[in-house]
């Protein structure tokens, strides 16, 4: 016995449970100050970047920095307290370079930076700052981490050209 339906099929295609999962990976961690992402950058000595990475919010620098700074060999290397570990210091040296990280206060032995050098990471400061002029960046409107990354190397790119 076949059943009629009394009103038509829709062309509409039926939203299933398998088609509302996510379709990738977002990225956003949980922090204090609420969801966030973090953007990792390498940049060369004129504020250019060179690499990028996001990761969630809550990670800690030191889970990426081998993985972003795998490959630079015989160059300045500057970064702020949390790239602070012996085992980076260490890879870095043995790469022939020069580490321009200042050491945690808690640690019982101090590294000696060059200030003047270390000034100079002001450059990743002003490469975040120029490309979190874009609104699409600074506020994240993304939510899948390769769309957002994308815009990330759009900014990235422009910040190359001007």
């Amino acid at each position: 016995m076949r059943v009629t339906r009394s009103t038509p099929r829709s062309c509409v295609p039926i939203r299933t449970r398998r088609a509302r999962q996510k379709r990738g990976h977002q990225e956003i961690g949980r922090s204090r100050g609420g969801p966030s992402t973090k953007i990792h950058a390498v940049v060369d000595a004129l504020g250019n970047p060179v690499r990028l990475l996001l990761t969630p919010g809550q990670t800690h620098e030191m889970k990426v920095a081998h993985e972003l700074l795998a490959g630079i060999c015989d160059a300045y290397v500057a970064g702020d307290m949390a790239y602070d570990a012996q085992s980076l210091v260490q890879d870095l040296g043995a790469r022939r370079c020069v580490v321009v990280i200042p050491s945690n206060p808690t640690r019982a032995t101090q590294r000696e930076i060059d200030k003047h050098v270390y000034k100079e990471r002001r450059l990743v400061e002003n490469f975040f700052q120029r490309i979190k002029r874009s609104r699409r960046i600074a506020m994240r409107f993304e939510k899948l981490s390769r769309n957002y990354l994308a815009f990330v190397h759009l900014a990235a790119a422009l910040v190359w050209l001007l």
